[in-house]
């Protein structure tokens, strides 16, 4: 059997179906990627209720929370996007720059923009935002496994070209930019599939530690363990990458970069944390 019946197939177009033209605008296409986001916020919402009641907290208020953390978190994933890859639009900055529909989305400016929301809305309540965001982290993570599989109908994302039987094949029209030396591949790795493989075994692994170590965790930490095990997963998951990317020095793609030192900054930072308090029992809220 050759390698292209055991690779895994191309979705055959990126929008579910498009509504027709009405008063002279349109057609609009609803497509897989905002379906992928809008089931991972779902996802996300109903995890964090449950994190939010074993906690202490009410659960409604992971509701509540919804319009304080995601405009400002969508906000920040676009504008990171748009900083690190302004060479994208250059040439035709507006209205692209807004245009979503096809990706672009930064997770590390969306976890910045959620979080200076999550601080307004911790504020209004009157609650720890440290406390709230550890129980916002499992669900984040989830939403991040969920949220992949858009770039898989996008066809976009993929690694280097590869033969292993879940290699995925890209179209010819979304091979652009890919380096010469891999033109005349069509099979390559699902990076996508391979960082919602690794989201999902983090949201199982901060569940256990959330329960397991509950009275050795301070607020914040679950966050901060996020931060760095989503990290190391984006890390590994870069160096196989080969699409278009922001540079650093001309050489390193930037996310690698980043993805390095978020992972052992945050880490030092709860190791740090431990080395100077001692194990306390948590109270509900705090």
């Amino acid at each position: 059997m050759s390698s292209i019946l055991l690779s895994l197939p191309s979705p055959p177009s990126p929008n579910i179906f498009e509504i027709p033209e009405i008063f002279g605008a349109g057609p609009f296409p609803l497509r897989y990627y905002g379906l992928c986001i809008a089931l991972g916020i779902i996802a996300a919402t109903w995890l964090t209720a449950r994190e939010l009641v074993r906690k202490g907290f009410e659960g409604t208020l992971a509701v509540d929370s919804l319009f304080f953390i995601v405009p400002p978190g969508f906000v920040g994933a676009r504008a990171y996007h748009v900083v690190t890859d302004y060479d994208l639009y250059r040439e035709d900055p507006f209205p692209a720059v807004f245009l979503v529909n096809n990706g672009g989305l930064g997770i590390y400016g969306g976890v910045v923009g959620g979080f200076i929301g999550l601080l307004v809305f911790a504020r209004v309540k009157g609650i720890s935002p440290l406390a709230f965001a550890d129980a916002i982290a499992p669900g984040l993570i989830l939403a991040q496994a969920i949220g992949r599989w858009g770039n898989y109908f996008n066809q976009e994302l993929f690694g280097r070209p590869s033969k292993l039987p879940w290699a995925i094949e890209i179209s010819a029209e979304n091979r652009q930019g890919v380096p010469a030396e891999f033109a005349d591949a069509t099979t390559f790795h699902p990076t996508f599939l391979y960082e919602s493989i690794w989201n999902l075994l983090g949201c199982f692994l901060l569940l256990y530690i959330a329960r397991r170590f509950s009275n050795w965790l301070l607020d914040g930490d679950l966050m901060m363990i996020y931060v760095s095990l989503y990290s190391v997963g984006r890390f590994f998951v870069e160096a196989l990458r080969i699409d278009p990317a922001f540079l650093i020095g001309g050489t390193i793609r930037g996310n690698l970069f980043v993805s390095s030192i978020l992972a052992l900054g945050f880490a030092m930072i709860v190791l740090l944390r431990h080395s100077r308090s001692t194990p306390r029992k948590r109270r509900p809220g705090g």
